[in-house]
C-alpha cells in the first residue's frame, strides 16, 4: 500500500497536483521506512526524517501558480 501511495503521489505531481502528490509521497515513504525490520537505525530514521521534512514543506507551500 505504501508503494501505491508513492506511485500515486508521483503521478499526481507530474500532472500538477503537487501538494497532494508530495503528501502522498511522504506518507508512502514513511510507511516503507517503518515496515523495514532493519537493525540499523540510520536506515530507518533517515527516510522518516526526509518524509517528515517533505510533509512540512508540502503543507507550507503557497497556493499561487
Amino acid at each position: 500500500m505504501s508503494y501505491g501511495f508513492v506511485l500515486l503521489g508521483i503521478l499526481l505531481g507530474a500532472f500538477g497536483i503537487v501538494r497532494v502528490g508530495s503528501v502522498l509521497i511522504a506518507l508512502g515513504t514513511a510507511g516503507v521506512a517503518i515496515s523495514r525490520k532493519s537493525t540499523r537505525m540510520l536506515e530507518r530514521y533517515l527516510p522518516l526524517a526526509i518524509s517528515a521534512g517533505l510533509l512540512v514543506l508540502a503543507i507550507a507551500l503557497p497556493h499561487g501558480r
